[in-house]
């Protein structure tokens, strides 16, 4: 029997007599109780089809004490290498029947608005938080840990007792692309450095790369922010001006990630240096920007689809078992050779 027009939406009252049945019945059903016999849980379900009935979400978390949302707090949404990562922890979390609330922590500390307080007035049944925190977030991100399951992905900071961490093997993946470069040929190489606990792990893999092939006066360190116009202004300062003219001139650059490496690749090419050909270079995160065509950018892959699936399943382990020791995992990095570093000149 169809829905006359204009009648109001479907109710649990209407499913319950539909079904011939009680709606405490309905709503242990909706709930997944063992407590409904087969045929009494099929009348239900039957009914909710014929009738296009949607419980009301508000109301099922009043009942379940649970709201089946996860909070992610991102700590800049302009990244791109949060892409993959977003969809490697949807993948899991939606499996689950856990959906995504977002937000920007770059965005609420510039309003002076606490996203993490926000999380806990809507109930989130767990917390993410993506990149690296600032101080400031830290503190309420401990604060948060105390109430409910929460995770970082990403990020070695902070290490919080109960608070799981999935990151990337930042040294490791830096040692990569220095022995890459290396292998080509290189000798003067620099690094565009990056911030936080990231950028301290990926300067350090650089650093040892180069003193255990004997190059470490030759070893350049140039400060960036992790933005393409960071990027640019470090490659300005070590391939303008005076480098310019100098045969200390770095033949290759690995970036703290593709951002910086693509201010890097803009300065190059606006001080008449060709890449590959004049100068190698190499990102990190392996994110769209390094496989764009005409980029076609050679990069660390940090696996973030696998970081944001295990950060995914650890929140879940975390949501069942809310006492055990907190657990930090890496994930393995590979080199995604590309078309931007060649031998030197």
């Amino acid at each position: 029997m169809e829905r006359s027009k204009g009648a109001g939406a479907p109710t649990i009252r209407g499913v319950a007599e539909r079904a011939g049945v009680s709606k405490s019945l309905v709503s242990l059903v909706l709930q997944g109780s063992p407590r409904v016999s087969d045929a009494k849980r099929r009348a239900v379900l039957d009914a909710i089809e014929e009738l296009g009935y949607r419980p009301n979400a508000a109301a099922r978390s009043l009942v379940a004490r649970r709201t089946h949302t996860v909070g992610v707090l991102l700590d800049d949404m302009r990244n791109p290498w949060f892409v993959e990562l977003l969809d490697g922890l949807n993948s899991v979390l939606h499996a689950h029947g856990l959906r995504m609330l977002m937000a920007d922590g770059r965005l609420g500390r510039r309003t002076g608005e606490d996203a993490t307080r926000a999380f806990l007035e809507l109930q989130v049944d767990g917390l993410v938080a993506v990149g690296t925190l600032p101080d400031t977030d830290t503190a309420a991100l401990a604060e948060a840990s105390e109430r409910l399951p929460t995770v970082v992905a990403g990020s070695h900071d902070p290490r919080l007792p109960k608070v799981d961490t999935v990151a990337n093997d930042d040294e490791r993946g830096a040692r990569l692309a220095t022995e890459h470069l290396i292998g080509l040929g290189h000798r003067r190489i620099a690094h565009i450095t990056g911030r936080g606990s990231v950028g301290e792990l990926r300067r350090r893999g650089f650093e040892a790369a180069m003193r255990e092939h004997g190059l470490g006066p030759e070893a350049t360190l140039e400060p960036g922010d992790g933005t393409e116009e960071g990027g640019y202004r470090a490659a300005v300062r070590m391939l303008g001006g005076q480098a310019a003219a100098s045969r200390e001139r770095p033949t290759a650059v690995f970036a703290f990630n593709d951002i910086s490496a693509v201010g890097a690749l803009s300065a190059a090419q606006e001080l008449g240096l060709e890449v590959p050909r004049d100068l190698s270079l190499i990102g990190c995160d392996n994110t769209y920007l390094a496989r764009i065509r005409h980029l076609w950018l050679t990069t660390v892959d940090n696996a973030s689809h696998d970081v944001g699936r295990h950060a995914a399943q650890c929140l879940l382990d975390r949501i069942a078992h809310p006492e055990r020791p907190a657990d930090r995992r890496l994930a393995v990095p590979s080199l995604e050779i590309r078309g931007s570093a060649a031998p030197p000149p």
